[in-house]
């Protein structure tokens, strides 16, 4: 499926640096005026480490949608091969070994949803996975090619591994990934004519080693562009939540729970996720996010959850978890759409705070205990103060409860 809307730039770069996606690229004139004038094959690698993409994950998806929309090529690189290693970058730790199967899989999942948003039919985007090349490279063969044409002593100077290096140390495992992920950019420039790599800013060493391999290997020219991580104003890489990463996947997030935590933003980050998680105009996402009124604030909000929500789910999910956040902030609306756990009377009685673990609400026991005893927990609006109380039927309104921790979680329970 391609997603397109209304281009309000006749460059694409232009797009990106007035939405703040933008932070650096190699021969940043050279490269706009290409984007300009030239349809370029370019590519994002994405290791598949989860079977699922994280909101996390949305700067570079809608970087490649908005390349699609003006008339460019992307490249949708599995990083099948790269996944069995991981990139050091930005790690203080190394990756857990995964199975060969696990990602595999993975892959797959990513190539799903891959497909929500970019159109691959004939001439459009392209999926490649680096496991094709990457799992049947001779190593001698590799280093005689490949790691001749790269200096330990500059690699060493990168942050990727110069912070790795200072917090305990990196292994010749993880040392080899820069050469991976540059012999990826070479192979897609012979196979695809591909000149351009995209990433996060995080990416910015491992890209311009896939150029400057290019540059040596075919003696032609290749660009690289990086953009700002998806982050908050308090400088924490967005896509995490109290019960851990907001996934792609409903199943592992529901649309409602994606659509509360785009709607409980920081104030400060309003205008920046419109501008840079959805295609509402620039003028409009400015519009929205200039607000200082409490209610107009609140409206622009709950336009970023419908928006990233559509985006993401579709319109219908993003319609049920908006009827489903105004029945509970507003006394209107459908509440079907509310994180919902069905039990039966054979689970009764049952504690309350095992049962605010188990649905979600809560990480442990402990935690559940703190929170009504510092009065954070109703149910059906009704304050608990009690943190030994027991869930019974007779509690069950229409059989069913709906227990709030603090002001903005919510989970409804219905008996069977």
């Amino acid at each position: 499926m391609k997603i397109t809307y209304e281009k309000e730039y006749t460059n694409v770069f232009d797009e990106l640096v007035e939405r703040g996606y933008y932070e650096q690229a190699t021969d940043e004139a050279e490269l706009k005026e290409k984007l300009a004038n030239e349809k370029m094959t370019f590519y994002c690698g994405f290791d598949a480490t989860a079977d699922s993409l994280t909101v996390g994950h949305l700067i570079q998806i809608m970087v490649m949608i908005r390349m699609q929309n003006y008339g460019h090529q992307p490249i949708a690189l599995l990083g099948g091969g790269t996944t069995m290693i991981g990139d050091p970058s930005g790690r203080s730790d190394m990756r857990m070994v995964m199975t060969e199967e696990t990602i595999d899989h993975n892959a797959d999942c990513f190539y799903k949803q891959f497909q929500r948003f970019l159109e691959f039919s004939e001439g459009n985007a392209i999926v490649e996975n680096n496991k094709n090349w990457l799992l049947d490279l001779k190593f001698i063969d590799f280093q005689r090619d490949v790691g001749s044409e790269f200096l330990v002593n500059e690699m060493l100077k990168k942050d990727a591994y110069k912070n790795r290096m200072a917090a305990g140390g990196l292994t010749f495992f993880e040392f080899s990934y820069m050469l991976l992920q540059s012999y990826d950019f070479l192979e897609l420039y012979r196979r695809h004519n591909c000149t351009l790599e995209i990433g996060g800013s995080d990416q910015w060493s491992n890209i311009i080693g896939g150029v400057d391999l290019v540059r040596k290997k075919e003696e032609d020219k290749a660009y690289g562009m990086t953009f700002s991580l998806l982050t908050t104003a308090d400088g924490v890489k967005m896509g995490k939540s109290q019960k851990g990463a907001v996934w792609l996947d409903e199943e592992k997030t529901s649309p409602y729970e994606l659509f509360q935590y785009m709607r409980n933003v920081d104030d400060r980050d309003v205008t920046k996720f419109l501008l840079q998680l959805t295609f509402l105009p620039t003028a409009e996402c400015k519009r929205l996010g200039s607000a200082t009124e409490a209610a107009d604030i609140n409206h622009a909000k709950e336009v970023l959850a419908f928006e990233v929500t559509k985006l993401i789910h579709g319109e219908d999910k993003a319609k049920e978890a908006l009827d489903a956040a105004k029945a509970l902030f507003q006394g209107a609306g459908n509440e079907d759409a509310m994180p919902t756990t069905e039990i039966t009377l054979a689970d009764l009685p049952k504690g309350l705070l095992q049962m605010m673990t188990d649905v979600g609400l809560t990480k442990s026991n402990g935690e559940a205990r703190r929170t009504v005893d510092q009065g954070g927990v109703s149910i059906n609006d009704e304050k608990v103060k009690d943190n030994s109380l027991e869930i019974i039927a007779d509690m069950f309104e229409d059989d069913r409860i709906i227990i709030k921790k603090g002001k903005k979680n919510f989970h409804r329970i219905i008996l069977k």
